[in-house]
């Protein structure tokens, strides 16, 4: 088996554990820029990087200092969702 089936195999079944489908509230203020920029990511992420949309190139263009802090949103959200230590976790695979 191949180790990306693994991975896809548990987060499948993380997925499907019972409460994941809890709606959690999240208070979020963020500027309008990052929720764009945040929002391109995902796409770029559900699309992966082999998408023929163009317009994802943008995302090279973005500063080291708003990915940072987009990844702290990121980080703040899993927090919020109780999920950062099973996030953790998740990475060492």
């Amino acid at each position: 088996m191949q180790p990306n089936t693994d991975v896809a195999k548990v987060y499948d079944t993380i997925l499907s554990i019972p409460g994941m489908n809890d709606e959690i509230k999240v208070n979020l203020r963020t500027s309008r820029k990052n929720l764009l920029l945040l929002n391109k990511v995902i796409e770029r992420g559900i699309n992966g990087k082999d998408s023929e949309d163009k317009s994802i190139s943008v995302l090279e263009t973005i500063p080291k200092e708003t990915l940072q802090e987009l990844g702290e949103i990121a980080a703040q959200l899993l927090n919020k969702a109780g999920l950062s230590e099973m996030n953790e976790k998740l990475k060492s695979f």
